[in-house]
């Protein structure tokens, strides 16, 4: 795995005459909690979907786990895990028939399933649960579930897309106890959120805003240089000041 995880140089995205994503340059080194935070519609989930091999540049270059995000988009998906904020499972199968599912979407060799499928159900708190269908499980549940099977296969780099939009607090709470679990193992992870307070819990974030990369820097840097007490304040503050600098 390369020092650093996920690169970035004036990567764009356009829709049409719509730029979605505008020139962001990004450097997160391996093991890091990364965050993308911003408002709905900041450009935070087609970003994730251009490092993810999902959507292709406009512009711009960028490497994910040392493979580049045009000529390798195929191959470093094997080295990603991926989860969107729908939760990317299949409401009408049990909790134990989505486990699977994945598992042979990621080659999880026969030897190693039953280990990793009682890993998730453990870490998701559905030991009790794995034959029920998952469209009857509360938010947290589904939301535990779908990270345990976007991370089946252990991948190097996670990349989280609004994660815990829709949950209660308790619920986002837990989650990124397991997020911290997963980054504490190793694992580097980039996360996109709209709330602030979840800022406090990434080692380094990005902000942004109408597709521009505002700031960036760990949530004590970014409070000092918008000389803000809260993320809120810093948000304001910096979104403010980069309107002026653009006007």
């Amino acid at each position: 795995m390369p020092e650093v995880a996920v690169k970035a140089r004036g990567l764009e995205r356009r829709f049409g005459s719509f730029q979605a994503v505008a020139a962001v340059d990004l450097s997160v080194k391996s093991g890091e909690v990364f965050g993308f935070l911003g408002p709905n519609g900041a450009g935070k989930s087609t970003l994730i979907k251009m490092f993810c091999g999902l959507l292709s540049p406009s512009a711009g270059t960028g490497r994910v786990a040392g493979f580049d995000l045009v000529q390798d988009a195929e191959r470093l998906k094997a080295h990603i895990g991926y989860m969107s904020q729908r939760f990317s499972l299949y409401d009408d199968l049990t909790v134990e028939e989505n486990i699977d599912f994945f598992a042979g979407v990621y080659r999880i060799p026969a030897h190693r399933l039953s280990e990793r499928k009682a890993w998730v159900l453990t870490m998701a708190g559905l030991e009790d649960h794995r034959h029920s269908i998952t469209r009857t499980l509360a938010g947290g549940w589904k939301q535990r579930l779908a990270l345990g099977c976007a991370v089946l296969h252990e991948p190097p780099i996670l990349f989280l897309d609004e994660p815990t939009s829709g949950v209660d607090p308790l619920s986002r709470r837990r989650f990124w106890d397991l997020i911290s679990n997963l980054a504490e193992g190793g694992t580097t992870v980039l996360v996109s959120t709209h709330y602030m307070d979840e800022a406090e819990y990434c080692d380094r974030l990005a902000l942004f805003h109408q597709g521009h990369k505002i700031a960036e820097g760990s949530p004590t840097d970014l409070k000092a240089a918008a000389g803000a007490a809260t993320m809120e304040e810093v948000f304001v503050t910096l979104v403010e000041r980069a309107r002026d600098e653009r006007s």
